[in-house]
Formats: structure tokens, C-alpha cells, sequence
């Protein structure tokens, strides 16, 4: 039963994304579907593949937050011109959030797909993580009291690093909570 429900919430979202899609090519350059910080498809990349994840466990999926996006897209533009593009230290965002930083250019996907493999480090039955493993990154895409998502991205040079930053509200990975 559980299993039934969960293919059919990803079936619903994988048409809502391929409907997005459609409509996004439809308007043309000059009108876009989802309003972002980032390109309206990179939106609907990062938005569709976090969905996946959430409908995999059977969790609501999100809606993109053009706020989120812009505070995403001011912190990564910050890293990328003040700090070398480093890690950015978020620890006093009110914002949950995840980070990923790539040796080369990341796509929207590689980045959501980097933080959802930590899935297999995860024992829902525990809420707990394998020793010496991360999974906070995993959770908090798959938070279900989580409503919104916004992203950004930066390229730190021509085909140098880069380094993405989605912003979450309301945040996730409170102890002793399980995401889903």
C-alpha cells in the first residue's frame, strides 16, 4: 500500500515536471514559469530531482522560494568573490541548508544526487547514521516539515570549481527528530 502511494506521488510530480517543462518552452525567453536566482530550467532541475528523493520516501514535495534562491545566489556570488570560494559557514542561518563544492562545473542534479546518495548511510528504522558516515545532508532533502527550497550556484573560474548552495525553510535535522 505504501509502496503504491509513493509511485503514484512520483508520478503525479514527474508530470507536474514534465507539464513545468513544457510550459517553460512554450512562453519563450521572455517569459519564464518559475521565477529564480538561477536559469528557469536549472530551477526545475533542482526542484525535480529534491521531489524525486522526497516522493522515494513518501514525503510532500517541495515549492520553490524565490527568496531562498536569492539568498542562495548572494552567498555562493560571496564565497565566489570574497572567500576564494570556500565552504560557506551557515551556522547561524535560520535556514536549513546544504552545500556542495566540485573540483569542475556541477549541474543543478550532480549536486541534489551528491546529498541524496547519503541515503544509503541512513537507517530510517533508528534515525541514525552508519558510524562514520554523514547523513545530514540526505535528511534535510528529505525533511518532511520542510516546505520550500531555493538554490544557487557559482563557477569559480572558466571550468574551474564550483559551488552550490540550496537554502531550506522551514529548516530540517532537529535531534532526535526523524525526517520523515
Amino acid at each position: 500500500m505504501e509502496h503504491t502511494r509513493n509511485m503514484a506521488l512520483m508520478q503525479l510530480f514527474l508530470a507536474w515536471a514534465a507539464l513545468a517543462m513544457c510550459m517553460g518552452s512554450a512562453l519563450g525567453s521572455r517569459h519564464r514559469l518559475l521565477d529564480s536566482a538561477v536559469a528557469p530550467n536549472a530551477t526545475t532541475e533542482f526542484l525535480t530531482h529534491h521531489n524525486l528523493a522526497r516522493a522515494a520516501v513518501g514525503v510532500e514535495p517541495l515549492t520553490w522560494s524565490q527568496k531562498l534562491a536569492t539568498s542562495a545566489s548572494l552567498e555562493v556570488r560571496y564565497q565566489r568573490d570574497k572567500k576564494n570560494c570556500q565552504i560557506a559557514d551557515m551556522s547561524s542561518s535560520k535556514y536549513g541548508e546544504n552545500q556542495s563544492w566540485s573540483g569542475g562545473l556541477m549541474t543543478p542534479s550532480q549536486a541534489v544526487e551528491l546529498w541524496v546518495d547519503e541515503k544509503k548511510f541512513y537507517n530510517h528504522a533508528n534515525n541514525s547514521c552508519e558510524p562514520n558516515q554523514q547523513c545530514g545532508v540526505y535528511t534535510q532533502v528529505v525533511w518532511r516539515k520542510t516546505l520550500e527550497v531555493g538554490c544557487g550556484q557559482a563557477s569559480c573560474g572558466k571550468m574551474g570549481p564550483s559551488l552550490t548552495i540550496c537554502l531550506y525553510d522551514p529548516p530540517g535535522n532537529y535531534v532526535g527528530e526523524s525526517p520523515y
